[in-house]
């Protein structure tokens, strides 16, 4: 069964903890909790977030020093020298530069400029940041716990419900690949889930619209590739060879299971029109839903999107 990526996934137990005990957003908030620490701890606590914040800059993609087109690429060791080196001469340059980058953990690394105005702006900008990144977690953690509650309920991914949600990608993936047998029996099998003669009369109207649906979606996507093929040199009739092409059994079922992939992508992705998402994303009955380890959530949900670091003058280093 195609798995979800849990990529900066949170527990319940976690994101409760942080409602229950907001990180500091400044500074100066920063300093008071480390003044509760042991010396030993706080040089150890200080040394730690150093390390991990520079080592996160010289990971990034950020660019660390201006260079001429025919420079070499800096190597690791190189832009962990620059990084220290613009920390420790030129803190508040350095925070301007790499605040998108630098995570909320890294913020007692600047308590020694507690009062700075610039320094306090910047550390509320990375605590927004982390919080946002916060919610937008949990809510992966609730509509995943119920994209699992969905699969094991049956119905809403069913066939038939698949269908009626996007018909053009289930003609392509499964319907079209279809024998007339299976294609007679799929019929066959929602007439005959009619009790009544009010279900069979929902039914054929609901065909009407799946069928009204697939034309739309259809007329969109050849208008599209119309105006592809207009800017592409003409090939040896592709569309003949893609018509011909019968796939195996074994090809059927990697289809199907592309097409149900994709199905769960979208409902991650809260592309179900019809779905109403606030009853699960503002619903706190889901946080309380196991979620499946890291490994198998990785093939859901997209990496993190890569940070746009502030384009700064390299003068001011």
């Amino acid at each position: 069964m195609p798995v979800i990526s849990g990529e900066g996934c949170v527990t319940p137990n976690e994101i409760e903890n942080q409602n229950r005990s907001p990180a500091p957003a400044s500074p100066e908030e920063i300093a008071e909790v480390m003044k509760e620490l042991p010396a030993q701890q706080q040089e150890e606590a200080m040394d730690a977030s150093l390390n991990s914040m520079f080592h996160a800059i010289a990971s990034s993609k950020a660019q660390i020093k201006s260079q001429q087109m025919d420079e070499p690429d800096l190597v690791y060791d190189q832009k962990l020298d620059i990084i220290k080196d613009l920390f420790w001469c030129k803190p508040v340059v350095f925070l301007e530069r790499f605040h998108k980058i630098i995570k909320e953990e890294h913020l007692i690394c600047f308590n020694h400029l507690a009062g700075n105005y610039e320094v306090t702006f910047y550390c509320k900008e990375i605590r927004k940041s982390s919080m946002k990144k916060t919610a937008r977690t949990n809510v992966r953690n609730k509509r995943y716990a119920a994209l699992q509650k969905l699969i094991k309920d049956g119905e809403y991914f069913s066939d038939e419900q698949m269908r009626t949600r996007d018909p053009l990608l289930y003609e392509q993936y499964i319907r079209q690949y279809m024998t007339e047998e299976e294609v007679v029996a799929e019929s066959c099998k929602n007439l005959g889930n009619a009790m009544c003669l009010s279900d069979l009369l929902m039914n054929t109207y609901q065909e009407k619209i799946v069928q009204e649906r697939l034309q739309w979606q259809q007329e969109r996507e050849d208008a599209c590739l119309e105006e592809e093929e207009e800017d592409e040199e003409e090939d040896d009739n592709p569309e003949s060879k893609a018509e011909d092409w019968v796939p195996s059994d074994d090809e059927r079922s990697m289809l199907r299971e592309e097409f149900v992939s994709r199905m769960y992508q979208r409902f991650l992705d809260g592309e179900d029109r019809e779905f109403d998402y606030s009853a699960v994303d503002d619903n706190p009955d889901f946080d309380n839903l196991d979620i499946v380890s890291r490994d198998e959530e990785e093939r859901y949900f997209d990496e993190e999107e890569p940070v746009e670091v502030d384009d700064m003058e390299m003068d001011r280093e």
